[in-house]
């Protein structure tokens, strides 16, 4: 669901606990007028209910700044990435351990970029040792990480 249709049903909610908040006080008012033996204006119950009413109506006004916040925020940019060229290279794999040249050979196949947990899964080993393995890799100067927000994209030196 996008933020702006949740920002629409979290104003429309607000709008049916303001309805539901007067129809509350009204309620409250009658059951005070009616048991209350003093003048509705002495009596300490009346003041009670004007405070209930104003704090349920601060919590419904924080809702409705949510929403609307939630309909006017600017939705986040997604992440493209874009392959401009295709390696020609051929790459000296000689002197590699097993696992690295299994990591080439897949970049090789995916155009010689992807998302290193996209490589994690590929590989079928944990973060630790993908980060070991890419950290060899870019030591050796074969490949390089470059960060897209929370993701690292390993990508093959020309």
């Amino acid at each position: 669901m996008e933020n702006k249709h949740v920002g629409f049903l979290v104003v429309g909610i607000a709008a049916l606990l303001v309805a539901i908040i007067f129809i509350f006080q009204s309620a409250l008012t009658q059951i005070v007028n009616s048991s209350c033996s003093m003048e509705v204006t002495a009596c300490p119950m009346y003041s009670t209910i004007t405070q209930q009413t104003y704090l349920a109506l601060a919590i419904v006004g924080v809702l409705v700044i949510i929403g609307l916040i939630l309909i006017f925020a600017k939705p986040k940019e997604k992440i493209i990435v874009r392959r401009v060229k295709e390696s020609k290279k051929k790459l000296n794999l000689d002197g590699l351990e097993k696992s690295e040249k299994e990591a080439i050979n897949l970049l090789q196949k995916d155009n010689g970029a992807m998302f290193q947990s996209e490589l994690m899964e590929k590989l079928n080993i944990g973060k630790v040792g993908v980060t070991r393995l890419l950290d060899k890799l870019e030591a050796k100067q074969i490949i390089e990480r470059k960060r897209r927000g929370m993701n690292n994209i390993v990508v093959l030196k020309d």
